[in-house]
C-alpha cells in the first residue's frame, strides 16, 4: 500500500507578524535609499566576486528565511544597479522614478491582477488611464490603447495594426504577407526597435526604407516624398510613415504636421514614436514643437521616462477605434464574454495586442498623474530642457569643447576638441567610461555626423544646475589628466635611449 501524500502546506508565512516587522524594515530603507540616493555614485562595477556568486548559484531545493534573501539583495543588487535613479544619470534616456510609484508597485502586486480581461476594477483604472492619455496628447475619448512594457513593444503592436489594416489586411492574419511588397518609412534617427517591428512583423527589415535626415536632424521630407513614388514605380505598397518625437540621438522632432498631410494624400498610416518626447506637450511652453503629433493614426510612448513612473510602463494609442481589435483580437471558447459574471467586460485589453497575462502597471501610472497632475509633470518637462539648453550654451562658452547637434529638448551632444589630439573620437570615448567609472556622473556617447559625441540625455526629475557644473567639471578633469598623460607618453617616446 502506497504511502499517502504529505499534504503541503500553502507559501504565506507561519509568522505574519514576522514578516511584518522584516516588510516594514524593508520599507523603510528602501525609501531611504531613495531619499538619500544623490549621495552614493551613479553607478559602480560589480565585482567579480559578486558576479560569479550568481553565475555559479545552484538551483535551491529548499528554502531560505526572507531576512537572509533581503541581506542578498542589500549586498549584491542594491549597490550595483544601473543607477538612473541618481540625478547625474546622463547618458540614457531613463526616468528616475518615485517613492511614491515604489509605493504603488507594492499595492498593484499585493493585488496581483491580471489585466488581460474579465470584469474588476484594476481594468476600469487602466482603461481610465488610457482615456487620460488619449486626451493628453489630443486623440479623441474613444481611442484605444495598451499599457505595455515599453515604445519597443507600444511601436510593434502599432505597427502590426498598421499591417493589419491596410487594404486586404485580414487576410494577412490568417495567410501571411506571402507575396504583397509593404513598405514603410522612417527617419535615418528613428530608434532601432522600429526596423525590430518590421523584422518581427514579417515584413522582414529592409521593407523599412531609412529617410535621409536634414540639417536640423529631422526627416528630409522632399527625400521621403521622393522615396515613395520611386517605390511605387517599382510595384512596392507603401503603407506606413514613422515620424519621431525626440529622436534618440538628438531629441530632434520630425516635422509631424507635414507627415500628417504627406500620409493623407497618399493614404499611408502615420505612426508617431515619441517615447520621450511625446510628453513635452505637457509643458505649455514646449507643445507647440509637437504640432501635428494629435493627428497621428498611432502613437508610443513611455511613461516611465519624463512622466517618472517606475519601470516598465509604456503604451500604446490608436486613433480609431475598432483598428487595434481587428489586428488582435480572437474568439476562443475558453475566453468566452459573458453579459454578467466574471466574464463580463468586454472587450478585453487582450483584444488590443499580444500578451493575455497582463500585470497592474495602470495603477502606478495612475498614482503618478492624479498624485502629481499634468502640469506638475509639465514642470520636470521643462526643467529638464531648461537644464539642456545651459548645458549646451556653457558648452558654446568654452574652448575646448564643441557643441554637435542643435538642442530641440534634452539631449546635448558634444566633444571635447582638445588640439593636437590626432584622435577624438578615442578621447572622447577614454573619457565618458573614464566618468561612468569615477561614479560622479555617466554619461554616454553616440555618432553626430560621423564623429563620436558625448551623449547627454536629461530626464531626472532630480536633477538641477549644479549636476550640470559638476558634468563640466568632471568633463574638465578627466580630460586634463589624459592630455598629460599623453603628453608624458609622448616625451617618453621621444627621449633618448640609455
Amino acid at each position: 500500500m502506497q504511502e499517502e501524500s504529505k499534504v503541503v502546506a500553502g507559501l504565506d508565512p507561519e509568522d505574519w507578524e514576522e514578516l511584518k516587522a522584516q516588510g516594514h524594515q524593508m520599507l523603510d530603507d528602501m525609501l531611504e535609499n531613495i531619499r538619500h540616493v544623490s549621495q552614493g555614485p551613479v553607478w559602480q562595477p560589480m565585482p567579480a566576486s559578486v558576479r560569479e556568486g550568481f553565475r555559479d548559484a545552484p538551483l535551491p531545493a529548499s528554502g531560505q528565511e526572507l531576512g537572509a534573501l533581503y541581506q542578498q539583495f542589500t549586498q549584491t543588487v542594491q549597490p550595483y544597479a544601473v543607477g538612473n535613479r541618481h540625478p547625474r544619470f546622463m547618458g540614457w534616456v531613463h526616468g528616475g522614478g518615485t517613492a511614491q510609484g515604489m509605493l504603488a508597485d507594492m499595492l498593484a502586486a499585493g493585488l496581483n491582477a491580471n489585466l488581460g480581461g474579465r470584469d474588476h476594477a484594476p481594468v476600469e483604472v487602466e482603461r481610465m488611464v488610457i482615456r487620460w492619455a488619449a486626451e493628453m496628447f489630443g486623440f479623441s475619448p474613444e481611442a484605444t490603447g495598451l499599457l505595455v512594457t515599453g515604445s519597443s513593444m507600444a511601436n510593434f503592436i502599432a505597427i502590426l495594426t498598421a499591417t493589419r489594416n491596410v487594404s486586404g489586411g485580414q487576410d494577412l492574419r490568417q495567410q501571411g504577407v506571402g507575396g504583397r511588397r509593404l513598405v514603410g518609412y522612417a527617419g535615418e534617427s528613428a530608434h532601432g526597435c522600429v526596423a525590430r517591428a518590421f523584422d518581427m512583423a514579417g515584413l522582414g527589415e529592409q521593407a523599412l526604407r531609412r529617410v535621409p535626415m536634414d540639417s536640423a536632424f529631422r526627416m528630409d521630407m522632399a527625400a521621403l516624398e521622393r522615396m515613395i513614388a520611386q517605390d511605387r514605380a517599382a510595384g512596392f505598397e507603401p503603407f506606413l510613415v514613422v515620424g519621431t518625437a525626440g529622436t534618440v540621438d538628438t531629441g530632434s522632432i520630425d516635422p509631424l504636421n507635414a507627415l500628417a498631410d504627406l500620409a493623407a494624400r497618399e493614404g499611408l498610416w502615420f505612426h508617431v514614436d515619441g517615447a520621450f518626447g511625446a510628453l513635452a506637450k505637457l509643458a505649455p511652453e514646449l507643445a507647440p514643437l509637437l504640432a501635428g503629433l494629435e493627428r497621428a493614426d498611432s502613437l508610443a510612448f513611455d511613461f516611465h521616462k519624463w512622466a517618472q513612473v517606475p519601470y516598465d510602463a509604456g503604451c500604446v494609442l490608436v486613433r480609431e477605434p475598432g483598428r487595434q481589435a481587428a489586428a488582435f483580437a480572437q474568439s476562443l471558447a475558453y475566453l468566452s464574454r459573458e453579459d454578467r459574471g466574471l466574464a463580463a467586460g468586454a472587450p478585453w485589453f487582450c483584444d488590443l495586442g499580444p500578451d493575455l497575462s497582463r500585470g497592474f502597471r495602470a495603477l502606478k501610472v495612475w498614482f503618478a498623474l492624479a498624485g502629481f497632475g499634468t502640469q506638475k509633470l509639465g514642470q520636470v518637462v521643462t526643467q529638464s530642457c531648461a537644464l539642456a539648453q545651459e548645458l549646451a550654451r556653457q558648452v558654446q562658452a568654452t574652448a575646448q569643447l564643441q557643441l554637435l547637434a542643435p538642442v530641440t529638448l534634452n539631449v546635448v551632444c558634444f566633444r571635447v576638441a582638445a588640439p593636437d589630439v590626432e584622435d577624438l573620437d578615442r578621447l572622447n570615448g577614454e573619457l565618458v567610461k573614464d566618468l561612468q567609472l569615477s561614479g560622479v556622473v555617466a554619461p554616454s556617447t553616440t555618432r553626430i555626423g560621423g564623429v563620436l559625441a558625448i551623449r547627454v540625455a536629461l530626464v531626472n526629475h532630480r536633477t538641477t544646475k549644479a549636476d550640470i557644473a559638476i558634468l563640466l567639471d568632471a568633463v574638465h578633469s578627466f580630460t586634463e589628466v589624459r592630455l598629460a598623460h599623453a603628453k608624458m607618453m609622448k616625451e617618453l617616446a621621444g627621449a633618448p635611449q640609455a
